[in-house]
């Protein structure tokens, strides 16, 4: 391949003898969408040129630059279905984008044309194009049989030519078969003839006469040569067979049959009747009829009946493919001598092809903020039929946003012709039909898929304005409260919702500390447990935002309530739990419903949570007193009699209604008094006026309290019992020893006796030993042991109630806690 410069001198632009600035003008008359016409640019290239082969600088031809060229965008769009020429945008050189081959495009027809529209986006315009591949001798003649038999009669006068096959090169003009020669013969030499169409075919012609019985067959070889340089060719083989002498050779009715034959007759069906008559007689006046084979199409699509002479087709026609047929028919008689004859079938177009719809450039993604009048597709419309059956108009089917603009003769753009929503409709099924004005019409219908690109246009929207949840008191962090939900009409990243809480104005309460929002998936999830006392209920301002550019966005009202759990016990106000007072006073005249007192309790919870019950747990004479379930009022279950302890103890259990109920209790000490004389002794002379009360212990340890106190006892009367068994042996020390110091005591339960452990006398009944154990750590020790010092009146009073002394006596655990 040689320089631009070569190669522009070998593929030169063919334009009228006329100025540049002329020719200029005339190819810049472009093609707008109203319909205007442009003249038609013509170039050449020679077939099967090199991929990148150089064609012609467009740009010049159109009197633009290479940057206005690539500016107002220019392209190429082909007339048929492939591209075979590339457009340099840049600097409008045209050059061969695949290589051509002329005889496959074009055939044997004349000129060889490839059309195409050059097509200026901005502002639309177009003109049309053609390059003209001219032919290169690619190929030889070929001739379809090697071997060529003729017969010859003797007879045969010098002069007398016969038709020999002719050989086929597919190339054209000079490039094609130009002249035959034959190998040294002294009795025939050939001669070259030219067809209508222009094809050569091939005379024998005899130059002495034959005699058989001299030399009765002949062979020598032809040769057939194309005009090309260098020249190229191909030899067959030609066998005359000299016959026997015969007077009369065939004569047809005609020379030349011309027979009109439509396109869509049926295979077999009779095209034409040749006949042919001889004068002679048996033999050598029977004919037989056959096709001389010049061309591989006739002998693809017709037959001959050699005894009928009728002509039929083999194959149906095709106008489109061939409009003219010439036809060598020879008819030969029994002695061998023949005659030809020639038939011309002309094909008559019919309306059998329906318009193509040819898409040339299509965009099949369209964003729906796209204007009107934007480009959508580019295609032509092709009939291969002729005259009226190959005129066509083009539409739309069904109503849609689009429309088509006439751009050249059969060349359309498919735009826009109103606004685009993608939320409404997606996608389109856009139908091109086509239709020719043949008898009857055809049609045909093409469907382009156009999907619109989102463009982000919808903000998000949530489902609810208001979302509610509940949240339980103390819930711990990260647990799940539900979820928000944003939808956004839009698709992709346009749609794609990411959820955030607002930040609140400065001085609002920091409720964004108490909860989170998922951004993905819009959970709500606790951030820390609350305290329902604190915080009951609390409101954020969310946001959801898409992801498109810019981000739109809407926003929804989170109200979270927190419910109440039973977290808090009750707390008694009344008595207080740290009072050493020791409680109330009832007269021992009191009849029963006597209000004795009135405890108070209150629970920071709410609702049912805050619900209190009052219940006597425990007392000295459960019988005697009796607690308001609702109220908290103490009161006397029935009238007091002499009977009852002159100390009474109360435990009552308030209880709460939640789940689980939580509880606490109150210790009470009531005193049954006769007057207030009573009531000050007792309020002199109780140990708990000096000491605190303890706490009761549980059963068990009571139990085991009760267990100890008998051993050490049981241990004890054992040790007096030896101890006086020892005296009595050893009598002789009993003056030496003090009784005071030998003389053990116990309290016998009786306010009133003396036991004299000794025998040897009694104390006075004003003294007694009160043995105490430990209550704190249940080893069953004694503690200590001291003298009470009683009065009458106080011992009788403190007989049955000895045993409330906080410091001998176990209480239940609940008593202590309170």
């Amino acid at each position: 391949q040689e320089g631009r410069s070569g190669r522009r001198k070998g593929m030169k632009l063919r334009k009228s003898e006329e100025p540049l600035p002329g020719r200029a003008v005339a190819l810049f008359l472009l093609l707008c969408v109203s319909g205007m016409r442009a003249e038609i640019a013509r170039y050449s290239v020679p077939e099967e040129a090199e991929r990148g082969a150089f064609v012609a600088n467009i740009a010049k031809d159109l009197g633009l630059t290479g940057e206005e060229l690539s500016a107002r965008q220019a392209r190429l769009v082909p007339d048929g279905e492939k591209q075979y020429f590339q457009l340099n945008p840049h600097t409008g050189d045209l050059v061969v984008r695949e290589q051509m081959d002329r005889e496959e495009l074009c055939g044997q027809s004349e000129p060889c044309l490839v059309r195409f529209e050059v097509l200026l986006e901005s502002p639309l315009q177009s003109f049309r194009a053609e390059v003209r591949l001219t032919d290169i001798n690619d190929h030889a003649p070929v001739f379809l049989n090697k071997e060529i038999v003729l017969k010859i009669p003797e007879s045969a006068m010098p002069e007398t030519r016969f038709l020999l096959e002719s050989a086929q090169d597919p190339d054209v003009g000079n490039n094609s078969l130009q002249h035959y020669t034959l190998s040294s013969s002294e009795y025939f030499h050939v001669y070259t003839r030219q067809r209508n169409d222009g094809r050569r075919y091939a005379e024998l012609v005899l130059d002495r006469a034959l005699d058989r019985e001299q030399q009765a067959e002949f062979a020598f070889s032809i040769t057939a040569v194309d005009g090309g340089t260098p020249p190229r060719s191909d030899t067959a083989l030609i066998r005359v067979i000299v016959l026997d002498i015969n007077d009369n050779i065939p004569i047809f009715t005609r020379s030349l049959y011309k027979v009109p034959v439509r396109e869509n007759i049926l295979q077999d069906t009779l095209v034409v009747v040749v006949s042919a008559s001889d004068s002679d007689s048996g033999t050598y006046g029977e004919i037989a009829y056959s096709i001389v084979q010049n061309s591989k199409e006739n002998f693809e699509t017709f037959k001959i009946n050699p005894e009928t002479g009728q002509i039929r087709l083999k194959k149906p026609l095709d106008y489109e493919e061939t409009k003219t047929y010439e036809i060598d028919v020879q008819a030969t008689d029994g002695g061998g001598l023949s005659a030809h004859c020639k038939v011309e079938v002309q094909v008559e177009d019919v309306n059998d092809n329906a318009p193509e719809v040819i898409i040339t450039s299509l965009t099949s993604t369209l964003s729906e903020a796209a204007p009107p009048n934007t480009v959508v597709a580019l295609f032509s419309v092709r009939d291969r039929d002729s005259g009226d059956n190959g005129r066509t108009t083009c539409e739309l089917a069904g109503e849609q946003p689009f429309g088509i603009s006439l751009l050249a003769s059969n060349a359309y753009a498919l735009v826009t012709s109103e606004a685009l929503d993608r939320e409404q409709v997606a996608e389109y099924n856009v139908t091109v039909r086509a239709r020719d004005e043949g008898s009857p019409t055809l049609s045909t219908s093409k469907t382009l898929l156009v999907r619109l690109l989102d463009v982000n246009d919808n903000a998000p929207t949530f489902i609810q304005d208001i979302y509610a949840m509940v949240m339980s008191e103390n819930e711990p962090a990260g647990t799940s409260l539900g979820s928000l939900r944003a939808t956004d009409a839009d698709t992709g990243e346009n749609a794609h919702v990411r959820y955030a809480i607002e930040v609140p104005p400065p001085g609002a309460p920091a409720a964004a500390s108490f909860v989170s929002v998922d951004a993905e998936s819009g959970t709500v999830r606790t951030l820390r447990p609350l305290d329902y006392e604190k915080v009951r209920a609390f409101e954020l301002v969310v946001r959801a935002s898409d992801g498109g550019s810019p981000p739109l966005s809407a926003q929804a009202l989170l109200r979270v309530v927190v419910q109440d759990q039973n977290d808090n016990a009750p707390v008694v106000l009344h008595p207080p739990p740290d009072s050493s007072a020791a409680g109330e006073f009832v007269p021992r005249w009191a009849p029963s419903g006597y209000l004795v007192a009135k405890v108070v309790a209150v629970d920071a919870d709410s609702g049912q949570n805050a619900w209190l019950s009052y219940e006597l747990a425990k007392a000295t004479e459960p019988g005697l007193f009796r607690v308001g379930l609702h109220s908290g009022e103490v009161r006397t279950a029935r009238a007091v009699t002499e009977r009852d302890a002159p100390r009474q103890r109360l435990v009552v259990l308030v209880r709460d209604r939640g789940h689980p109920p939580r509880s606490a209790t109150a210790s009470l000490a009531v005193a049954l008094v006769d007057g207030f004389s009573d009531a000050f002794l007792q309020l002199g002379h109780d140990p708990a006026s000096r000491q605190l009360p303890q706490v009761a212990e549980d059963d068990l340890l009571t139990t085991y309290l009760i267990a100890s106190l008998g051993c050490v006892s049981s241990l004890f009367l054992l040790s007096v019992v030896a101890l006086a068994t020892a005296k009595l042996c050893k009598a002789r020390l009993r003056e030496h020893l003090s009784p005071a110091s030998a003389s053990f005591y116990a309290d016998g339960g009786s306010a009133s006796g003396a036991v004299d452990v000794g025998g040897m006398g009694t104390l006075s009944p004003a003294y007694r030993y009160e043995v105490c154990l430990t209550t704190g750590s249940g080893t069953s020790e004694f503690q200590f042991l001291r003298p009470v010092l009683l009065s009458p009146q106080s011992s009788a009073e403190r007989g049955p109630d000895k045993d409330e002394d906080p410091l001998c006596s176990s209480q239940p655990a609940a008593e202590r806690e309170a």
